[in-house]
């Protein structure tokens, strides 16, 4: 694809902190093209990324990266007076009530705020987190406002190598929010993009250092169960978190229960059949060679971490 031609082009990468957004934005750095990059903060990021992603430039010469993050400000409020209202007329208690409204004042996490509009977290059947936490938020506060000034062109990350999914994306199309998508290191092969960083003298993000297979969400809800492990041991305070938001999402909605991962069941691994399993369950249980049926069907289907979004938000496991 080359874009010489459209000299009133605007050029975006999104970058995500991993290996293939990183070689997208040296690419576009030795194009000679002046560019804008993004990166969307969704509340459940490990530090690390946090700090590749603030000093990229610093690293490469290379523009800063433009962080944005969402907002439910607005949807908390809504749902807030929904509770307020109708609950009660359910027959849901008052103290329930009361405690379900309180908690939906914005924590000014993203991710976190999210699940307690939606009273629940994503999962595999219903995965709205790219959508409301990366997609949403960067195309109305970047690409939105540049497309008012003229065509946009976002370079994307993404390889075909990574997942059947993304080998079916075009290398170059259009987006429903007006611009226009291009694949540059779609044929690349792994190789390719860790000889793109050794080009560039740039070290990539340390988590993959650590033995993380991607360094997006920490964990991510389609983690698999090696990767679960390896978080829980290295990084037990994001494990530590993700408690604390389910107990706080489980108080926040009418059924006083929520789990980070997708609800499953097994008599085998909980200690009362029915039982909704939290975190705090599958990361003993991850640790086993053994385990519950339920949890092993669950995680054999996990995609590995990372998502099909077609904007390269959500990076693919390695």
């Amino acid at each position: 694809m080359s874009c010489g031609h459209l000299s009133r082009v605007q050029h975006l990468v999104n970058v995500s902190g991993g290996k293939d957004s990183t070689a997208t934005y040296l690419l576009a750095m030795e194009s000679g093209r002046p560019f804008r990059a993004v990166f969307a903060d969704t509340g459940n990021e490990h530090e690390l990324t946090m700090e590749y992603v603030a000093r990229l430039h610093e690293r490469t010469g290379g523009p800063k990266v433009e962080v944005v993050r969402a907002d439910f400000s607005r949807q908390l409020a809504k749902h807030k007076a929904y509770i307020l209202e109708r609950w009660p007329l359910e027959g849901i208690p008052d103290h329930i009530v009361q405690e379900a409204a309180a908690l939906h004042a914005p924590t000014g996490n993203p991710y976190l705020d999210l699940c307690i509009s939606k009273g629940r977290f994503p999962s595999r059947m219903a995965q709205f987190c790219t959508d409301e936490l990366k997609t949403i938020p960067i195309t109305f506060q970047v690409v939105g406002p540049m497309l008012r000034r003229g065509p946009v062109l976002q370079w994307l990350g993404i390889r075909a190598a990574e997942s059947r999914n993304r080998a079916k994306q075009p290398r170059f199309n259009h987006h429903e929010a007006g611009s226009m998508l291009w694949r540059p290191i779609f044929h690349w092969s792994l190789e390719d993009v860790w000889a793109m960083h050794r080009r560039h003298a740039l070290r990539p993000n340390p988590l993959y250092a650590l033995g993380m297979g991607r360094v997006g969400c920490m964990p991510c809800i389609n983690c698999r169960k090696n990767e679960l492990q390896e978080i829980a041991r290295q990084f037990p305070d994001h494990i530590d978190r993700i408690e604390q938001w389910e107990a706080i999402v489980a108080a926040a909605n009418k059924r006083r229960s929520s789990t980070f991962f997708a609800a499953v069941t097994d008599p085998t691994d909980v200690d009362r059949p029915g039982t909704y399993s939290g975190v705090r369950t599958l990361v003993e249980w991850s640790k086993t060679s053994r385990g519950g049926r339920q949890y092993q069907m669950f995680f054999d289907q996990q995609s590995g971490g990372g998502c099909s979004s077609d904007l390269a938000l959500c990076e693919m496991a390695a």
